[in-house]
């Protein structure tokens, strides 16, 4: 039950002819509300949004791209989310499990071992034992043909860390595992999901920034220093935050960057900034129902 007071003008006596205001409290079954679209203001949130984090990666250090895209409302925005010359490191280890489960399906105990290792702890080399298990460079290079995605490049000979990538093709390879297609297997996109979501503790920074309070992170980083690139870092996390109203998924690549931690500050910082204003950005809005407003604002002076 909601409560709702009006002003209703009552006369008083007829020494008295100026009316007066009496508060009246009105019971009602329930607040009527609807939906309406406003995509001008989607619009304008879009591009405060787009302005800010130019902003906020002009003041970054070397090269920072991303992509961020809610499932539920269709809300995308990015920079650079095309660029596909930086590397993932071990942001590749969830491609290899997903190829591994594409030519397996059933692993062995020992494969299921080192897959848990592989994304959970980002234990290198369990990730040296199933590239080659999935046919190397090769393999991969068959598995993104399958998937789609166009954008992404394994690393030479048996340096899978090399694999180079997009956030667009980081989002895309999320939204597969999320929603299916390109024929995974619901159990398996499950299964890798599931590992995403239980990384340990020291390895939950990145993307998960931009978690609201309750919701769920699902979560892959990669991180690499660069010895023959002036001895920077790359460093990247991409995966799913969800929860409710939200199902975002975000990739942010960054490269040239002076230490690890300078990294991780650039995409924990765009992660929040994009977790806290990709809402406004679905073009559905919510408000009282016509005859609300009305009795809200009262009868019309003349």
């Amino acid at each position: 039950m909601a409560a709702l007071t009006v002003m209703v003008a009552s006369c008083g006596l007829a020494q008295e002819p100026t009316p007066k205001l009496a508060r009246v409290r009105l019971v009602l079954p329930g607040i009527c509300t609807e939906t309406y679209t406003d995509k001008a203001a989607a619009a304008r949130a879009r591009a405060a949004l787009k302005a800010e984090a130019r902003r906020f990666l002009a003041r970054q250090p070397g090269r920072v791209v991303y992509l961020a895209r809610d499932l539920r409302t269709g809300a995308t925005v990015g920079h650079g989310e095309h660029q596909h010359d930086m590397i993932t490191a071990s942001g590749s280890k969830v491609d290899i499990l997903t190829a591994l489960l594409g030519r397996r399906h059933r692993l062995s105990e020992a494969e299921n071992d080192l897959a848990t290792r592989m994304i959970r702890e980002s234990d290198n080399r369990a990730a040296d034992a199933l590239w080659w298990r999935v046919g190397g460079g090769a393999g991969m290079s068959r598995l993104y043909h399958r998937l789609g995605l166009r954008e992404t490049t394994p690393g030479a000979g048996k340096y899978w860390g090399g694999t180079s990538t997009s956030p667009a093709d980081r989002v895309k390879l999320m939204d597969l595992l999320v929603r299916g297609g390109a024929g995974l297997r619901d159990d398996d996109r499950a299964r890798v999901l599931a590992l995403m979501e239980r990384v340990q503790p020291d390895q939950r920074w990145g993307i998960s920034a931009a978690a609201r309070p309750g919701d769920r992170v699902a979560l892959k980083n990669g991180w690499t220093p660069r010895p023959f690139v002036r001895n920077t870092w790359a460093v990247t996390s991409y995966g799913r935050i969800h929860g409710p109203g939200r199902d975002l998924l975000l990739a942010v690549q960054t490269d040239q960057q002076p230490s690890h931690g300078t990294g991780i500050r650039a995409i924990e910082g765009l992660a929040r900034l994009v977790g806290s204003r990709i809402g406004a950005l679905d073009p559905t809005r919510t408000r009282r129902c016509v005859k609300e407003r009305e009795l809200l604002r009262g009868p019309r002076r003349s």
